[in-house]
Parts: structure tokens; C-alpha cells; sequence
């Protein structure tokens, strides 16, 4: 963990955060994902927070994101979730409406949690061990 320094305050802010797909379907394939990471680094750096990890597992996405305290979580989950399904749609949009309906994407509901010294390694090798959980 790296702390930042800012103009007048030092800080160490990450956030583990966790989103589903609408319904839990499991659309989220190779292709899929590899558009999303793409899309929501981009959100990432276009709103200057870090995605330090992030992996998918077919029907939901895991993030270890940096931020300044100045970010608000709500704000940043809306932009991340809202960008990337409408950018989704309008890529894959054929293949994911056959699964879903609506036009929803993304279950409208997260987790989010903080992230310590002591647990951003487990938090690590928690999000990069998705795809090879046996179910």
C-alpha cells in the first residue's frame, strides 16, 4: 500500500467493491469482459481514481479500487456501473439482451468494503482467484 500525497493532507483510501448482473444471469463472457475492464479503466482514469485489481466471474465483478478522499463512493459505483452497461449495450447488446431484459445490465445493488494494511493481500488473491473457484 502506497500513501498519496496531496496539497496539505497525506491519504491511503481503497475500497473493495463488488456488483452483480442483473438477475445473476452469467453473461459475462471473454469477450465481454475483456470490453469491460477496458471501459472501466478508462472511467477510472477519466475520474483520476486507480483500479489497482479487477476480475469477473461470468455473473459479477470485483474491483480493488484507490481513490482520494475527496471521492464519493456512491458517485463512483454510478459512474462505473452506468458507463460501462450503457457502453456494453451498445457493443454486445444483441447477445446480452438474450439473457437479459429491459435493458438492465447491472443489478441495481453493491458491496463495498475498506481495505486495510493488513487485508490488501487477501483481498488480492480473493479477487484474482475468481475464475478458478470450483462451484
Amino acid at each position: 500500500m502506497e500513501v498519496t500525497h496531496g496539497r496539505g493532507y497525506v491519504y491511503l483510501v481503497q475500497y473493495h467493491i463488488v456488483w452483480c448482473v442483473k438477475y445473476r444471469h452469467p453473461v459475462l463472457t471473454n469477450e465481454i469482459e475483456e470490453d469491460l475492464i477496458n471501459i472501466l479503466n478508462k472511467i477510472a482514469k477519466d475520474n483520476k481514481f486507480q483500479i489497482l485489481e479487477c476480475n469477473s466471474d461470468k455473473d459479477h465483478i470485483h474491483l480493488l479500487i484507490n481513490c482520494s478522499p475527496q471521492h464519493y463512493i456512491p458517485d463512483m459505483i454510478k459512474a462505473l456501473k452506468g458507463v460501462s452497461a450503457r457502453l456494453l449495450m451498445k457493443k454486445h447488446g444483441e447477445q446480452l439482451k438474450k439473457k437479459l431484459w429491459g435493458g438492465h445490465l447491472w443489478n441495481p445493488s453493491y458491496f463495498v468494503a475498506t481495505v486495510s494494511e493488513n487485508t490488501e493481500e487477501q483481498i488480492r488473491k480473493y479477487i484474482n482467484n475468481q475464475k478458478k473457484q470450483v462451484k
